[in-house]
């Protein structure tokens, strides 16, 4: 019975092997056909079209994109209103998923509950009041008024995700730490932050990914071409009889290559922090 079972389990694990290598592959078309299409002339595509290998290979098009295009403006903006935007998000979540980790009062559950809740309001809705919030407080098309937006509206999630792994912390750590004298503030600073780097990781590197391409709010809160992040900049490449897809693919790889650094660089915190408690 047991050699049978053994029998069966190497042919299923080898046709999950398959499966899984087929779907890699499928998710991988996109991407080797946008590098083909960018190292390829604007003419050999009208020609032989986007399915076909290329004849001649060029980088004349990252050149392109990147002077005449505007990427090396709209790449800075992008960073502009990414970082500050990603210190502030996480520096106010952990000081209240601290608090709601922590601390024990009466509006403990009910201000939680109101984090999560904003995780589940759609953003479309709030279109106009956000327009019309920002043209009041004279931030319309300005970095700070995209900034402010994605830190109120990233606050939910990472909170949330903060709180949850901060209620994990040996609660003797803290106690210990207070009867030894140690303010607030600085158990926050010197004990849970660092205890909880894996998870801030985790979280920094997602909201980099939302923030830096972000779109929808790029175009709405900003008019200015010169304070445009990349996402919004790719599109003003777009004509309105012509398209030079292998000059906006180009810039497209290249504005995706800060979201990959980061991920290459904080994988390690990045998967330790998602799989944190499975263990358990």
């Amino acid at each position: 019975m047991e050699a049978a079972r053994g029998y069966f389990k190497s042919p299923w694990r080898a046709l999950g092997y398959l499966i899984l290598i087929i779907f890699a592959f499928l998710w991988l078309v996109p991407i080797f056909t946008g590098i083909l299409t960018s190292l390829r002339t604007y003419d050999e595509i009208l020609i032989n079209g986007f399915i076909s290998l290329p004849e001649t290979i060029t980088l004349e098009n990252f050149k392109i994109a990147w002077e005449r295009g505007g990427l090396n403006r709209y790449l800075p903006n992008s960073f502009i209103i990414t970082l500050p935007s990603l210190v502030l998000t996480l520096f106010l979540s952990s000081l209240a998923a601290y608090a709601l980790a922590r601390f024990n009062f009466r509006a403990n559950r009910m201000i939680f509950f109101t984090f999560v809740g904003g995780m589940l309001l759609p953003f479309q809705v709030l279109l106009l009041p956000v327009f019309k919030l920002t043209d009041y407080l004279g931030l319309y098309d300005t970095y700070w008024g995209l900034i402010m937006f994605h830190t109120a509206f990233q606050l939910g999630f990472c909170t949330f995700m903060l709180r949850n792994y901060m209620r994990t912390v040996p609660g003797e750590i803290i106690e210990a730490a207070r009867i030894d004298g140690c303010s607030e503030i600085r158990i926050w600073a010197k004990i849970m932050l660092p205890l909880t780097l894996p998870a801030i990781a985790a979280v920094a590197t997602l909201e980099f990914t939302w923030i830096f391409n972000d779109y929808l709010w790029a175009i709405v809160l900003l008019r200015s071409d010169s304070l445009k992040p990349v996402t919004a900049g790719l599109a003003t490449l777009q004509g309105q009889f012509i398209t030079d897809w292998p000059v906006i693919v180009a810039g497209a790889l290249m504005g995706t290559l800060p979201t990959l650094l980061v991920f290459l660089f904080l994988q390690r915190y990045f998967i330790e922090g998602l799989t944190l408690g499975s263990s358990k």
